[in-house]
C-alpha cells in the first residue's frame, strides 16, 4: 500500500550516481535524432513554405476573421498516424485546454474541421480553410510542443520572424540560408499579419531555431540582437507566455477551459479563500524570511513572497484549522490538485484535505475526506497531486492539525495551489540537489527511480542521465529513458506490454501553471524484437537485468538524450529548489488504434 500510496503523493529520492553496466545501456526513441529540428521537413514533396506552412491550391490563407476557427474545432485521427502521435495530439488539446478557451471535438460531420495525417513530415495551413483541412505528423512530429506549434499554425499564426518588425530584433543571413531556400525566412506586413499589439516574443514556440535551413552546419542563418537570447530561439518546451497572451486575444478567451483555481498567496485576499469560522486557531499569511522561505520566489529574492503556515509548537494536541476554497463549479469529474507544502513540526501532525460539496439542496456542506499527510524528516518544500472527483460545486479545504505541540519545532506550510480539470500524473519523482550532480556527473552517471506502478499494474522506472552524450551549440543536456521493471501484479499482467503510452515531463515549478513551460516526451510500447528474436517489452525478466538494490528485473531502456537542456534546466523554474521534478504517466491507449472516421459529403 505504501508504495501505492507514493504514486499519487510523489516521491523524494536524494540521489546517488551510477556508473552504467554494458548489460544496461540505453536505447534511442530515435537513433539519427528525428525530432530535433522536425518543422523543417527537409525533402518533403508537400506544397510548403517556410517549412512547416502548407500552401491551398490557388489561395493563401490569410489572418483576419473569415479564418477564425468556432469551437470546439472537430477532429479526425487518421489511422495511418502512428499510435503514439495520436496519444501525443490528446495531450496537445489538453495543453490548449489548460491555457485557453480552445477546445476540440471528434469530428462528426461537420463542413470544417482538421484531420491528421501522417505524410512527409510536420506541417499545416494557416487558419481555417472551411473545408476541412490536413495537418501532417510524420516521422519525428509526435512531440506534444511540435503538435501545439503546427495548431498554432491552424488557428491562424505564422511564424514569429515573419513578423514585420522582425528585422530589429534578428538578423536573417540569407547568403547562409540552403540555395532556392530563402523564401523559408519570407517577412509580412502588418496588413496581413497581425502581432496582437504584443512585443517580439524570442522565447514563441514558433520561432525558428539559430541553424534553420543552413548550408554551412557552423554558420547559423538567424542570429539575435540581443545577444542572451540566441540560445533561446527555437525552443521545443510549450507554449510561451506571450504565445498563451496572443492565442487568448485572438479568440478572445474569458479564460481557460481546465483551470478551475490557482493561488500563490502573494496577496492578502489570499485568492479567495476563508477560514472556518468554528476552528481552534487560523492559518496564518506569512511572509517569507531567510529561515523560511516561501516557494513562489524560492532562490530568487530573500524576504519576500508569502505563503500560509500552521503554527504546530504552541496549543493543545488536536487543536486545528480549516482554509476553504471559494465555491467551485465543474465542468468535468475528474480533478487534480496540486500544491507544494513543508512539514516542520512533529511526526504527528496532519495535513488533511477535504471537499465540501452540494448535499443536493443547493447548499455546499457535504465534507469528504480526500487525503492525509503526516510530517517526516525531510523539511524542505515538496510538491504534492491530489486526485479529486467531484461533479457538483464545492469547494476543497487544507485542514491543519497539530500533533503533539511539546515535540512540534515547526509547522505546516502550504504554497503555490493549482486545481485543474485533468488527470494527476500517475507517478512523480523528485530528485534533489539535481544541479550539484550535474556539476560532478561524467556521461556514464546515471540515477534510476524506484519501481512506481501503472494504474493497470505494470511495474516501470526512469532512468536519467544528468550529463548525456547529446551536445549542442547550447551546450549539454540531460537524457531521460523509460523502462518496465517486474512487479507484484506480473502473474496477471498481458506480456509483451505493448500499445501502452509512456509520457515522461520535466516539470517547470513556475507557480503560475498557465506560464509553465514543462517539457514532455513520449513513447508508445510495441512488437519490436531484440537482436535475438525477444520482444522488447516482454517481462523484464526474459528481456532485463537483475537490480540487486530493489531485488527487481529491469528491462530494456529507451528515451531521449537530448531531452532537456542544461541551459534550460539553469535559466526557468526547473530547478527551484534544486528540485528536478519528473512526472510519469504509462497508460493504455489500444482504444486509439482505431479512430478514423469518414468524411461525409457537404450538402
Amino acid at each position: 500500500m505504501m508504495e501505492k500510496a507514493l504514486l499519487l503523493f510523489g516521491l523524494v529520492v536524494l540521489a546517488t550516481s551510477h556508473a552504467i553496466p554494458v548489460s544496461l545501456e540505453v536505447h534511442e526513441v530515435y537513433e539519427n535524432g528525428e525530432d530535433e529540428n522536425p518543422i523543417l521537413n527537409p525533402g518533403s514533396d508537400a506544397n510548403l513554405i517556410e517549412g512547416d506552412i502548407l500552401l491551398p491550391e490557388g489561395r493563401n490563407a490569410l489572418i483576419d476573421k473569415t479564418y477564425r476557427w468556432k469551437f470546439p474545432i472537430p477532429y479526425i485521427l487518421g489511422d495511418d498516424l502512428d499510435l503514439n502521435a495520436k496519444g501525443c495530439v490528446h495531450q496537445a488539446f489538453e495543453m490548449y485546454r489548460l491555457k485557453s478557451c480552445v477546445d476540440f471535438k471528434p469530428y462528426e460531420g461537420e463542413k470544417t474541421f482538421i484531420k491528421f495525417e501522417k505524410r512527409g513530415g510536420c506541417f499545416s495551413s494557416v487558419g481555417d480553410q472551411q473545408e476541412g483541412q490536413i495537418l501532417s505528423l510524420g516521422s519525428g512530429c509526435d512531440h506534444k510542443a511540435v503538435i501545439e506549434h503546427e495548431l498554432l499554425h491552424a488557428l491562424g499564426f505564422y511564424h514569429e520572424q515573419s513578423r514585420t518588425d522582425r528585422d530589429d530584433y534578428v538578423d536573417i543571413w540569407l547568403d547562409q540560408v540552403e540555395s532556392g531556400l530563402q523564401h523559408n525566412f519570407n517577412k509580412y506586413n502588418d496588413d496581413f499579419i497581425t502581432d496582437q499589439n504584443t512585443a517580439y516574443d524570442y522565447e514563441s514556440v514558433m520561432h525558428y531555431r539559430p541553424f534553420s535551413f543552413n548550408k554551412n552546419e557552423s554558420i547559423p542563418t538567424i542570429t539575435t540582437k540581443i545577444p542572451e537570447f540566441y540560445n533561446i530561439i527555437g525552443q521545443y518546451l510549450d507554449f510561451s507566455e506571450m504565445d498563451v497572451l496572443r492565442l487568448n486575444r485572438m479568440y478572445n478567451c474569458s479564460g481557460p477551459l481546465t483551470l478551475l483555481d490557482q493561488c500563490a498567496f502573494e496577496y492578502a485576499s489570499i485568492c479567495g479563500m476563508i477560514q472556518a469560522s468554528t476552528d481552534d486557531a487560523d492559518w496564518i499569511h506569512t511572509k517569507s524570511t531567510v529561515d523560511s522561505e516561501d516557494h513562489t520566489l524560492l532562490g530568487r529574492c530573500r524576504d519576500a513572497g508569502y505563503f500560509m503556515h500552521f503554527n504546530t509548537m504552541s496549543g493543545s494536541p488536536q487543536e486545528s484549522a480549516l482554509l476553504e476554497s471559494r465555491t467551485l463549479y465543474p465542468k468535468r469529474e475528474i480533478k487534480c490538485l496540486q500544491f507544494f507544502y513543508k512539514m516542520t513540526g512533529s511526526p504527528k501532525d496532519r495535513l488533511v484535505i477535504w471537499i465540501k460539496m452540494d448535499d443536493g439542496t443547493g447548499t455546499v456542506r457535504k465534507m469528504k475526506k480526500i487525503h492525509t499527510f503526516y510530517a517526516d524528516s525531510d523539511h524542505t518544500w515538496k510538491i504534492a497531486h491530489v486526485p479529486i472527483e467531484v461533479g457538483v460545486k464545492f469547494r476543497y479545504a487544507f485542514q491543519a492539525v497539530r500533533g503533539d505541540p511539546t515535540s512540534s519545532t515547526g509547522g505546516i506550510y502550504i504554497d503555490d495551489i493549482s486545481l485543474t480539470e485533468t488527470r494527476c500524473p500517475n507517478a512523480v519523482w523528485t530528485i534533489q540537489n539535481f544541479s550539484k550532480i550535474m556539476e560532478t556527473a561524467d556521461t556514464s552517471t546515471y540515477i534510476d527511480s524506484p519501481r512506481f506502478y501503472s494504474p493497470e499494474g505494470y511495474g516501470y522506472g526512469v532512468r536519467v542521465m544528468p550529463l548525456s552524450t547529446y551536445t549542442d551549440y547550447t551546450g549539454n543536456y540531460t537524457g531521460l529513458y523509460f523502462h518496465l521493471i517486474s512487479g507484484e501484479n506480473d502473474v496477471v499482467m498481458q506480456w509483451p506490454a505493448v500499445n501502452r503510452q509512456a509520457t515522461l515531463v520535466v516539470m517547470d515549478q513556475d507557480p503560475d501553471i498557465k506560464l509553465r513551460m514543462s517539457t514532455a516526451r513520449s513513447l508508445t510500447t510495441n512488437l519490436a524484437t531484440t537482436p535475438d528474436g525477444k520482444y522488447m517489452w516482454d517481462h523484464p525478466s526474459k528481456v532485463g537485468t537483475y537490480d540487486p538494490s530493489c531485488k527487481c528485473y529491469r528491462g530494456p531502456t529507451w528515451g531521449w538524450r537530448n531531452f532537456v537542456k542544461h541551459f534550460d534546466l539553469r535559466r526557468r523554474n526547473y530547478l527551484k529548489n534544486d528540485d528536478l521534478i519528473i512526472f510519469i504517466d504509462f497508460e493504455d491507449i489500444a482504444s486509439l488504434i482505431k479512430t478514423e472516421v469518414p468524411i461525409k459529403p457537404v450538402k
